[in-house]
């Protein structure tokens, strides 16, 4: 379930879905694809198995159209219970609940850890997907 949280959450869009018909891919450290995003909030596992969906009020959807949690406009990132356990900044800075810098995401997709060392990447998915996937409930 922690998986498919942090994967739901981070096909999520603070802006609009991309305009391209194709999917977004995350990649891991190694550049192994690990998850895509398709432009109509279709999210689908490295199998390329449909494992979620995002609306566009923001709710995450699993397979079974049950909730598992959201993003807030401002990118606090939320579970189902609506706690909040972390907030992806405008900068690419990602924060846990307490605040603490956990990440972060430079303008070219790479995704870094708080020790700065590169642990995946995700060119042309927003930052917000991008810190939710790497950072909130995924290990």
């Amino acid at each position: 379930m922690k998986r498919l949280f942090a994967l739901f959450a981070a096909a999520l869009l603070l802006v609009a879905m991309p305009s391209k018909s194709e999917a977004q891919t995350i990649r891991d450290k190694y550049g192994a694809a690990v998850g895509k995003i398709e432009s109509n909030g279709v999210i689908r596992d490295k199998y390329n198995s449909q494992v979620g969906k995002i609306e566009s009020n923001g709710v995450i959807r699993d397979k079974n159209n049950s909730q598992i949690g959201k993003i807030d406009s401002d990118g606090t990132i939320r579970d189902k219970y609506n706690s909040a356990v972390g907030k992806v900044c405008s900068d690419g800075t990602v924060r846990d609940k307490y605040n603490a810098q956990i990440g972060k995401i430079d303008n070219d997709g790479t995704v870094r850890d708080k020790y700065n060392a590169s642990i995946g990447s995700a060119r042309g998915i927003p930052k917000t997907w991008a810190g939710v996937y790497f950072f909130f409930n995924l290990k």
